[in-house]
């Protein structure tokens, strides 16, 4: 129980009067040194979620505990224990520097007077952007700012770290620099959870992914924990001509269990074979090697992808 970061138990929440549910029955655990990803569709709880994890919205019943404290009985004292990361444009005064706004903010949560210089300092050290301190936020890209976001979560040394999408509308180089910066702050022992619509992010990132459908939490666990939940774990895929398409008889070569995806991709079908862990691709393989005289350039067979479990889980997920 040491290592629980946030602990949610049962989260129920509705809207207009109860005919509305956002979450339905929730149960959560975040631990310390975990980035632990959620995941779900527009309207399927996320937000709701988030927003009662972090003490912006009272459940209808059920508990929070952030680092021991409730969330719900003590939502001031469970708020010192946590770091919200919104993100965006806003939220600074653009013609104050990092330094200036980030002193602002240390004082209105509570560092003391003797500690908050020091503690501006390490924050703008952590997220690399000392040699920035003086310069004005106007003057900031969108990457630099949301450093600056994070460095301001960060100022009363929370040990829990909310970032909602945290790489949105960001150049590939600016995100990989806030990729690092939360893997590094989970291998100091900061729990981590991450909203995201970048699959190949949570994957790279997220120890932990928990998919939510209406407002139910559906599974938990790694990527083939719920790639085993939609009933596989590998995929092949390939693309082929017209001419080719037309020769290979899938239907007759491949057992029910296994889920065939054929979609057009510019001038060629790309298919996608979603194999049960019973199942073997050798048959596949060998007509395609008999047909074509070897396997299309493309093919690969491998586990399956974040996105393709994703997904597949599509219809389980919806409303």
């Amino acid at each position: 129980m040491a290592d629980i970061a946030v602990e949610a138990r049962d989260l129920k929440r509705s809207f207009n009067k109860g005919k509305f549910v956002a979450v339905n029955g929730l149960s959560l655990d975040i631990n310390y040194g975990q980035i632990h990803a959620l995941l779900g569709p527009n309207g399927a709880g996320k937000t709701t979620t988030v927003k009662m994890l972090t003490t912006l919205l009272q459940p209808d019943s059920g508990s929070v505990k952030i680092a021991g404290v409730d969330a719900v009985k003590n939502p001031t004292s469970a708020r010192r224990k946590l770091g919200l990361v919104l993100g965006g444009d806003l939220g600074f005064y653009p013609r104050a520097s990092a330094q200036q706004n980030l002193c602002f903010f240390a004082d209105i949560q509570g560092v003391p007077s003797a500690k908050r210089h020091q503690r501006v300092a390490q924050v703008l050290q952590d997220v690399q952007l000392t040699q920035y301190a003086d310069t004005k936020v106007s003057g900031f890209s969108r990457g630099m700012k949301q450093r600056l976001h994070i460095a301001r979560a960060l100022l009363h040394e929370p040990r829990i770290l909310f970032l909602d999408e945290p790489t949105t509308g960001l150049d590939p180089d600016i995100s990989l620099e806030i990729r690092d910066l939360v893997s590094r702050l989970a291998r100091q022992g900061v729990a981590v959870l991450l909203t995201s619509h970048s699959m190949a992010e949570v994957e790279e990132l997220a120890d932990q992914i928990s998919l939510i459908g209406a407002g139910k939490l559906v599974i938990s666990g790694q990527v083939q924990d719920i790639a085993a939940c939609a009933g596989f774990d590998r995929c092949s895929t390939f693309t082929l001509t017209p001419a080719q398409d037309g020769l290979l008889k899938l239907s007759e070569l491949l057992p029910g269990a296994v889920v065939h995806e054929r979609r057009p991709l510019s001038a060629q079908w790309l298919h996608t074979i979603y194999w049960p862990q019973a199942q073997s691709s050798a048959a596949l393989e060998a007509e395609l090697k008999r047909l074509f005289g070897r396997l299309p350039a493309d093919y690969l067979c491998r586990p399956a992808s974040l996105e393709q479990a994703y997904l597949a889980m599509a219809d389980r997920l919806a409303r």
